[in-house]
């Protein structure tokens, strides 16, 4: 009798066939690998056949330039590949470890599973070991994967994974060092997971190091073992970190991470599943922007900084020196942190128009001391309001503003503490700010510019009145020093350098032919250095004429000068939170001096010259702003000085047709213009700078020969408002 099977148990029957073939299937494509068992060691290269390979039993194979299939090493064997490529067939590894060693240098790893394999036997207690440099290594599902105990060195190799859900790099309980290379996954760039095979560290340290998840995250981290094992990740050197969907670092099934990042800017989302944890450490300059969901110990240490991109939640926030940037200018964030400690820095924007302010909520204990470095505007705020931008709920934390102020507008605020643990910007407490002290130390700099300037000519006077008869040219070097005080208005140090030239002539069919008229130009360069780091420059051309009398009998002599300045004026700002704002603008002065006096011959070549002197000058007004909306609007500058002093010295003969003229010099100077008005932003200012300061210098003039003379001169003068430490001005003439 025949037994015909039924119909539906024939594709099973067909199944079970195909199951109990497949292992000779496999064994028949084993068997076609060349066996290299033990014994010496085995070099090939370009020449040989391509052909699969199996290492065991302490076997070494070393390929020079050679193209192979798939390469199994197993048992304690040494696989060398340098120059070479391995294409695996099917569905094979590239190249597979197990409780082996390889070493690849410029070498290409192709397989449609895994490049690279780094094996694990459990009954061994051991795991494989790879070094790799220069090489590419690219896989279908897995580019490289690293089990238990498996230790993995790659430098400058870029490693791929390029099916859609493939994996750059895959580690369990292993250690992995990436240098200077490049690793990236359809899906993620690197998965770290447990086995629960061993108990033992996940350590992954990039360092310089690119890693990208084309749809996912960069490194993603699980624990579906429940090892309770840490893994621990350190991005350092530049490395980078992509996630195709935001997210560079994904923490799940209850597994625990803590990555460190030291010198590296990192953009995308830390984002850790309930249940799991995450703690992250940003040092050495390193910079994180992005959320932190979930993460439980934020540490910022040595200026490491992390940028909110909207409001943030942490359950522990440790400054070490580092800083939180609430987003930014204007995107008012609420950062709300459980504890905080440590030393650190916050940087929060807050507009005063409207009340809104980002805001440090601390909901449990704050300790440690800490500054806020709130965001700078020209803008004044529209009221005497106060802004609350910290909070706690207990501990003995103190807050501080960076560089002790909040520059806003024309004036600065400061920090006030309300109660025990609550901090609000004032701005019923004010100082002038950096940009408006640039701003009226600008406007009130061209005056003495000018008379800076003008100091040069009246030694000039001295020499023609000296020698006269005869035509010349002249140069003179110059430098000033002054100090501005606040009583004026502003507070301000100038220093000026310069240089003045000119030609001079009589006019002897002028009058009684005791006339001398010259032409003058030069160029000054002043420097002004205000509080905060704030600084200023003025460049100054200018043109004149002059002219003077001298009654060789009486000695009566009477001087005239009309000097027209191009003023070029620059302010660069230092802000409360160390940045700069810039601005520049350009004014014309016109000044003229009159002095009358006395040369007094006394017996023995001395004299004595008394004299009074008048000066005037005008600059025009001018409006202009800093770049930072600060604006400007300065009325036309003037001053209008008076002088009363006299010179006393002596004429030397040092014979040869030299003559020596030391002397010694005082005045009295009083300076009359009271309103020199500015309006910065609404505020209107007065750069006052009226009232008398004594004027005390000395020098000497020296007639070398007919044809050169030469002067040096020394100046000082102070007074409550303004004070010349020093001036010195040399030069020398030539007559032809």
């Amino acid at each position: 009798m025949t037994y015909v099977k039924p119909l539906f148990l024939r594709p099973l029957t067909r199944a079970l066939q195909l199951l109990s073939i497949t292992p000779l299937l496999m064994v028949s494509q084993q068997s076609l690998a060349r066996i290299i068992d033990g014994g010496r060691p085995v070099v090939i290269d370009g020449t040989v056949p391509v052909e699969a390979y199996t290492l065991r039993n302490n076997a070494q194979l070393t390929a020079n330039g050679a193209v192979t299939n798939e390469i199994l090493v197993q048992t304690g064997s040494q696989l060398n590949l340098n120059g070479s490529a391995v294409t695996a067939s099917g569905i094979n590894d590239g190249v597979r470890l197990s409780q082996s060693s390889a070493t690849i240098n410029g070498s290409h790893i192709v397989s449609s599973r895994s490049g690279l394999f780094l094996g694990h036997d459990i009954g061994s207690g051991s795991g494989s070991q790879a070094t790799v440099a220069d090489s590419s290594i690219t896989g279908g599902t897995r580019g490289v994967t690293v089990a238990s105990l498996g230790v993995l060195d790659l430098s400058r190799t870029v490693v791929t994974a390029t099916n859609t859900d493939g994996l750059g790099l895959q580690m369990t309980e292993s250690s992995v060092v990436a240098r200077d290379s490049t690793i990236s996954g359809g899906l993620n760039g690197i998965l770290m997971l447990s086995s629960g095979d061993v108990t033992a560290p996940r350590t992954l340290e990039l360092d310089g190091t690119h890693v990208e998840g084309f749809t996912g995250a960069a490194i993603k981290v699980t624990d579906p073992a429940a090892t309770s094992e840490p893994a621990d990740i350190l991005v350092r050197n530049g490395s980078t970190l992509v996630g195709g969907n935001g997210v560079i670092l994904d923490v799940r099934n209850s597994a625990i991470a803590n990555m460190t990042v030291d010198n590296s800017n990192l953009v995308g989302d830390v984002v850790v599943q309930a249940g799991s944890t995450a703690n992250v450490t940003l040092q050495n300059f390193a910079t994180l922007t992005g959320r932190l969901e979930n993460v439980d110990t934020l540490t910022l240490n040595s200026q490491g900084k992390w940028v909110m991109v909207e409001d943030g939640q942490l359950t522990n926030l440790a400054m070490g020196g580092g800083s939180v940037q609430f987003g930014q200018r204007g995107d008012f964030y609420t950062l709300s942190v459980e504890n905080l400690s440590g030393n650190g820095n916050f940087i929060m924007s807050t507009n005063f128009a409207n009340g809104q302010t980002d805001f440090l909520n601390v909901t449990g204990t704050a300790t440690g001391s800490h500054t806020l470095d709130v965001t700078s505007s020209g803008a004044d705020p529209s009221s005497n309001q106060q802004i609350h931008v910290v909070h706690s709920a207990s501990g003995d934390a103190s807050f501080a503003l960076l560089n002790g102020r909040v520059d806003l507008g024309t004036y600065s605020y400061d920090l006030l503490k309300v109660g025990a643990n609550d901090w609000y910007l004032d701005a019923a407490s004010k100082i002038i700010s950096p940009g408006t002290d640039s701003i009226l130390s600008l406007f009130d700099a061209s005056r003495t510019v000018w008379y800076g300037e003008l100091s040069t000519l009246r030694g000039r006077m001295g020499e023609v009145r000296m020698n006269s008869g005869q035509t010349g040219g002249w140069m003179r070097a110059y430098g000033n020093r002054y100090d501005v005080s606040a009583n004026s208005g502003m507070a301000y140090k100038q220093d000026q350098q310069g240089l003045s030239f000119g030609v001079d002539t009589p006019l002897p069919s002028v009058g009684d032919g005791q006339w001398v008229f010259g032409l003058l130009g030069g160029y000054s360069h002043s420097n002004l250095d205000m509080k905060y780091g704030t600084t200023g420059e003025v460049d100054s051309f200018y043109i004149g004429s002059y002219a003077t009398w001298l009654d060789a009998d009486s000695g009566y002599y009477f001087d005239g000068v009309l000097k027209l300045n191009r003023f070029q004026n620059e302010s660069n700002v230092s802000l409360s939170d160390g940045t700069r704002a810039k601005g520049s603008y350009n004014t014309n002065g016109l000044g003229t001096t009159l002095e009358f006096g006395r040369h007094i011959k006394l017996d023995d070549g001395y004299f004595v010259e008394p004299y009074v002197q008048a000066a005037a000058l005008t600059v025009q007004g001018k409006s202009y702003s800093l770049d930072n909306g600060m604006s400007a609007d300065g009325n036309q500058s003037r001053s209008l000085l008076g002088t009363v002093g006299s010179t006393v010295g002596r004429d030397i003969d040092l014979g040869g047709g030299q003559i020596l003229q030391p002397y010694l010099k005082a005045a009295l100077v009083h300076e009359f213009a009271k309103d020199n008005e500015v309006r910065v932003n609404s505020t209107t200012f007065n750069n006052d700078l009226s009232g008398s300061r004594l004027a005390l210098g000395g020098g000497a003039a020296m007639k070398v020969n007919d044809k050169v003379q030469m002067h040096a001169d020394l100046d000082y003068s102070h007074s409550s408002k303004i004070k010349q430490p020093w001036g010195v001005n040399i030069g020398v003439e030539y007559k032809w």
